[in-house]
């Protein structure tokens, strides 16, 4: 068991991004902690004496807890954990059902929490440790068509902000992922939702979407194995960042958004100004 470089506790690890980060950290020489609801995906992909396959439900919190205290017990740490687990939602905000919604929320969001608040004593008790938040660069920038699943997303990027001030004095970090659109089966129905409410109103905006996903998918510009690699560089910086933005498609989007922010904060900068006591 001395062998391993770090331990890894990772959410959603037997498809997707999770899978991917999963392979490449045994790779790399690291232990991992791959959770999913049926950890029978995960021993038919991985074999390496390092992987320790766990069943979780991040919605579940008492599962939660006991997920990361059976890491504890197997390896007794956690060098980094990554909150990857999560679903999308296609459709307009208004077309999106408070079912939809609240489905959305428990995984994406208080999921993460769970996680976040069950591994966070064992990481201050070692003062040490890299909480690893997969947004999207829909937390930067949300979009028609994605508004509820953009909206888990800022929340995670404020989770995680505040977590980075919160955690520097102990020793911890803390980095918001925010990918761009990558050649997953994210846009299909194993991981993608869509409102079943349609409104012929929204048919040039979020109706456009909905056709634009189904041409997208599987034929995204984003290489996943590529961004495993960088999540394994990422861990091994000795000064992550808060926010990493992994492709092209993000960092324009990201970069266009910010000129439209400056721009439009001078237009209304009177305006703005002059709400303070004279």
């Amino acid at each position: 068991m001395a062998d391993f470089k770090k331990v890894w506790f990772i959410t959603g690890a037997s498809r997707g991004f999770g899978e991917k980060i999963a392979k490449a950290a045994l790779e790399n020489g690291d232990a991992v902690v791959a959770t999913a609801r049926n950890p029978k995906d995960l021993t038919e992909k991985f074999h390496s004496p390092f992987l320790f396959p766990v069943k979780l439900d991040v919605t579940n919190e008492a599962e939660v807890r006991d997920a990361i205290q059976t890491a504890i017990n197997k390896f007794g740490q956690i060098d980094v954990l990554v909150n990857n687990a999560g679903f999308g939602l296609l459709g307009a905000v208004e077309e999106a059902t408070d079912d939809e919604v609240k489905k959305l929320y428990n995984t994406n969001v208080f999921g993460l929490l769970h996680v976040i608040r069950a591994a966070l004593p064992f990481m201050r008790r070692e003062k040490s440790g890299h909480i690893i938040n997969f947004s999207s660069v829909g937390g930067y920038r949300s979009g028609p068509g994605f508004g509820v699943y953009c909206s888990t997303k800022f929340a995670v990027e404020g989770i995680s902000e505040a977590l980075f001030e919160e955690l520097k004095p102990l020793n911890i970090h803390v980095t918001v992922v925010e990918p761009g659109y990558f050649r997953t089966d994210f846009l299909e129905s194993s991981s993608l939702t869509t409102s079943k409410n349609i409104i012929s109103d929204y048919a040039s905006t979020s109706g456009k979407v909905r056709d634009k996903a189904k041409a997208i998918s599987h034929n995204q510009p984003g290489d996943p194995d590529k961004l495993a690699g960088a999540i394994i560089e990422l861990a091994n910086s000795k000064n992550p960042p808060l926010r990493l933005p992994l492709g092209t498609d993000a960092i324009e989007a990201i970069e266009k958004k910010n000129k439209y922010v400056e721009e439009e904060m001078e237009k209304w900068r009177e305006l703005a100004s002059s709400t303070n006591f004279s």
